[in-house]
């Protein structure tokens, strides 16, 4: 080919160098898109503002491959208008694919920031636990309705494909009646919050006792006080009653204990120095109820209760000051020559009924 000969060819064929020229300036703008995102992350770490710092994180890619998209298929378009390549004719509703496609990744990576930053920065178990399921129902939300929008795109009947849905949907849901009864109840379970991670929880109805370890989709994992995994179904904690120990404000001290009738003389002033020994103990709550008092004569002993609280609720702490508090109602009852009554009996004998025998 001389040079006269390919001069008139590269004229004829311009539209070649313009195709490369626009690939090549996308190459450069995504260059250039990564330098001024590099900076703009760097300046908004400086800030405290979480939702500048999601925003140039997740907008990088999405941003980066919109550059590339646009470009390919301008070029895309370039060559169909020279060529006539009629599988080129779909230019338009691949960019409208592809421009919803940006936007729901977009939107599901900055929810999804968002949620991991407010998690990271609560300290209850309970809110976190609420917000990643509040970013998964927002993530799902945006990916069907991405997806519908992209179907209607493409020039699929959105209403013919919702119509189709529901009927699917009430299929689905006969046969996948539990499943879905099992996530609604841990959406509940998100919502009123009647235990979250690490609360100790008991229902007499399931015989059900333990720690909480995880609040999934479908179960909820529960470890006994013996270490064995217990896997609860969602769903039955809206049918059962649940007790809640660690939500607790104080732990109780509730006991009854018997003196000789011997020493009934002493009750009530070793009841006043159990009264003031506890209204001085420093792990007694003397802002609850406090109460020492004779209850009953009991068959060999004259009976008093201690009723009372400890301050704190850890279960193995409050055994501590249990066995304190026992060790010095029983040096009180000491200190008064008093002994703590234990099951007697008195027998009684007429000596004339002896004499009368003996005889």
């Amino acid at each position: 080919m001389s040079w006269a000969e390919a001069w008139q060819w590269l004229v004829a064929n311009s539209w070649v160098g313009t195709v490369f020229g626009i690939v090549f300036l996308c190459l450069v703008l995504r260059l250039v898109l990564k330098y001024i995102f590099d900076r703009l992350e760097h300046a908004s770490g400086l800030t405290e503002n979480i939702y500048d710092d999601a925003i140039i994180r997740v907008a990088r890619k999405p941003i980066g491959w919109g550059i590339l998209l646009y470009g390919v298929l301008a070029a895309a378009a370039i060559v169909r208008d020279n060529t006539g390549a009629g599988i080129l004719d779909f230019i338009p509703q691949i960019r409208e694919v592809g421009t919803i496609g940006l936007l729901a990744w977009f939107a599901i990576r900055f929810i999804h920031e968002v949620s991991s930053a407010l998690i990271e920065a609560r300290e209850e178990q309970d809110d976190r636990a609420t917000i990643a399921a509040v970013g998964k129902l927002l993530r799902i939300s945006v990916l069907i309705t991405g997806f519908l929008i992209g179907l209607q795109s493409l020039g699929f009947s959105i209403e013919g494909v919702l119509a189709f849905g529901g009927i699917g949907g009430i299929a689905v849901g006969f046969a996948a009646r539990d499943m879905l009864a099992n996530f609604f109840g841990a959406l509940l379970l998100l919502l009123d919050k009647p235990f979250t991670v690490g609360d100790w929880i008991r229902s007499n109805e399931m015989e059900i006792e333990g720690t909480v370890e995880d609040i999934g989709w479908r179960i909820t994992r529960i470890r006994t006080f013996d270490k064995r995994p217990l896997y609860v179904p969602n769903s039955n904690f809206s049918n059962i009653t649940i007790e809640n120990p660690s939500r607790m404000t104080n732990r109780r001290i509730k006991e009854t204990i018997g003196l000789r009738y011997d020493d009934i003389s002493v009750l009530p002033t070793v009841l006043q120095d159990l009264r003031t020994m506890l209204a001085e103990h420093e792990e007694i709550d003397t802002n609850q109820i406090l109460m020492v008092n004779l209850n009953e004569f009991n068959d060999s002993s004259a009976d008093f209760f201690i009723y009372t609280f400890t301050k704190t609720t850890d279960w193995a702490r409050f055994h501590e000051i249990k066995e304190d508090v026992l060790l010095r109602i029983a040096n009180i009852i000491e200190g008064h020559g008093a002994e703590i009554a234990f099951p007697t009996q008195t027998l009684h004998i007429d000596p004339t009924e002896i004499a009368q025998r003996v005889s």
